[in-house]
């Protein structure tokens, strides 16, 4: 019958609505093998890395090259201590180059940027094989090498200034040496020189995204802008190997949080992703004699990366809503520099994105009154016509239609609304801006839990006397009871969510219970003059 199945529409659509993130989400979207470290597969076959200059190990804009021979490398132990050659730093960074050439540490100072020992946040583990800045020879006994010979600095301490300051390092090989030239920037840009004295096939990578935020709910992985301009990611878990882009634009690999690429405007990077352990992927640039690139490493934060280039904003990527999403955080940076606060922001833009929505909303409201005020007339005819439902539904269908009722009124506006929900919800658990954001009293920081569970349970309970004045026409006992549990599962879920997403729906509940309440005074003031009339 259509009123059944009207309701049962409308509790689906709630439902998928409650658990659309949780599982739908889950299933779809979010990488399914979690790497406990984004270190390289340690691969024990002694398969030669290429055959020669000339060989066809390496690639170039005409030949792959395979994801084993990449990724084959001689062993590596751990950088110590001693094996550090040269510290840069910066008033927000400190930036620590081994032996090898690489970006071995780099610490986060400021103040936010501190774990939950209050110790200073460390984005490269040290126990990764692939670290920044490593260069990988097609020629095996050139690469074997390159990972004996010590790099030397022409200077051991480094302070950046607003300029930028410079760092050369210098490996001898055999027959070839390596030149790199550095110049770091305050904002943790850098400008990359590698020049050889003899051309070889070599690859270098900016490295693996930090563990310090990899979680279940965010992406963690590669991220590649084509020279098209759209967008390729590929998360942890889903590295297939030997995919090949040839004028990359830029190159990431980033977690929730945090990142660290190259970028090439100009020419393009000759990019190839490799396999790395748990089917990780592994960014490595194909380089030349005479190559130069720029990188960075550091906190996605909008701002700063849009200083250093607009188009490197496109490394915060929010997923399939991205079109929504990033017109959502500028709206709500916006509002931060308005109100200079980034939790009232967040209440401002709910507030703000209701009103917007509250015509779709208006309507969802109005059809479930209506249905509400017939839900006598069509027991009426359930009743009449139970056995004949060709003519039970034309006389419901009749009906609907004489007093302007839509029996899937409720539906649409759910569905409309679902896109800006993900792009909200992606918006507030990847804005880094809210790390160390304090709100009010209790709330000191937008990027973690509610330490006192205030909010998830005040979300709770607007969620449910929301839906107690909210007119509903179910008459399946089952259907009542499961809306009457998804305010408790909505709290359970919520307790661990970010404090800025959990203060985001309840200022949404607040909306609705506001907007449903001038509804129902609305057709409870209709019911008074048609009663006054007759």
């Amino acid at each position: 019958m259509i009123d059944k199945l009207s309701s049962q529409m409308r509790i689906i659509l709630a439902t998928v609505l409650a658990f659309l993130f949780f599982a739908v989400y889950d299933h779809y979207f979010i990488p399914k093998n979690i790497p406990e470290a984004q270190t390289t597969q340690a691969l024990t076959d002694k398969k030669d890395v290429a055959q020669g200059t000339n060989g066809s190990m390496a690639p170039s804009s005409s030949t792959m090259i395979s994801s084993a021979d990449v990724a084959t490398v001689a062993p590596v132990t751990q950088v110590k201590e001693n094996e550090i050659i040269a510290t840069v730093k910066s008033a927000s960074y400190e930036m620590k180059i081994d032996k090898l050439g690489r970006i071995a540490k780099f610490y986060l100072l400021e103040e936010k940027y501190r774990d939950d020992k209050g110790e200073q946040l460390q984005l490269i583990n040290v126990d990764q094989n692939l670290l920044p800045l490593e260069i990988r020879f097609s020629e095996k006994v050139i690469n074997e090498d390159a990972f004996v010979m010590s790099y030397s600095a022409d200077k051991s301490n480094i302070d950046v200034v607003d300029g930028g300051s410079n760092l050369v390092l210098t490996q001898t090989l055999n027959g070839i040496i390596v030149t790199k030239t550095l110049t770091f920037f305050p904002s943790g840009k850098y400008d990359l020189h590698v020049k050889l004295s003899t051309a070889k096939d070599y690859f270098i990578s900016p490295g693996v995204h930090s563990s310090v935020a990899v979680d279940s709910y965010t992406f963690h992985g590669a991220f590649i802008k084509k020279g098209d301009d759209t967008i390729k990611t590929i998360s942890d878990g889903d590295a297939k190997g030997d995919e090949h882009f040839a004028v990359a634009r830029i190159v990431a690999a980033s977690d929730k949080y945090y990142t660290s690429f190259f970028y090439s405007f100009d020419k393009g990077l000759d990019t190839v992703v490799s396999v790395g352990k748990e089917k990780a992927p592994l960014l490595f640039v194909k380089g030349s004699d005479d190559f130069k690139i720029s990188g960075y490493i550091g906190p996605k934060d909008h701002k700063l990366l849009k200083e250093i280039s607009p188009e490197l904003t496109d490394v915060v990527e929010y997923g399939f809503f991205t079109f929504i999403a990033k017109p959502l955080f500028l709206l709500l940076s916006y509002l931060h520099g308005l109100f200079g606060n980034w939790g009232w922001a967040i209440v401002a833009m709910t507030i703000m994105i209701r009103l917007v929505l509250y015509p779709l909303t208006y309507k969802g409201m109005v059809s479930m009154n209506k249905l509400k005020e017939l839900s006598p007339k069509i027991k009426e005819l359930q009743k009449k016509y139970g056995d004949d439902k060709q003519k039970l539904n034309a006389h419901m269908m009749e009906l609907y239609k004489k007093h302007g009722a839509n029996p899937m009124g409720g539906c649409l506006p759910i569905l409309l609304q679902i896109p800006v929900f993900f792009a909200i919800y992606r918006v507030l658990q990847n804005a880094i801006e809210l790390k160390g954001a304090a709100w009010i009293f209790w709330v000191h920081d937008l990027a973690i839990m509610d330490p006192y569970f205030i909010l998830p349970v005040a979300m709770g309970l607007t969620m449910f006397i929301h839906q107690r004045i909210t007119p509903t026409t179910m008459t399946d006992p089952m259907q009542e009871k499961i809306m009457k549990f998804l305010p408790l599962i909505f709290t359970f879920f919520f307790v661990t969510f970010p404090a800025g997403l959990t203060l985001y729906w309840f200022t949404n509940n607040l909306a609705s219970i506001v907007q449903q309440t001038y509804v129902n005074k609305i057709f409870a003031k209709k019911r008074e003059e048609e009663k006054v009339e007759k």
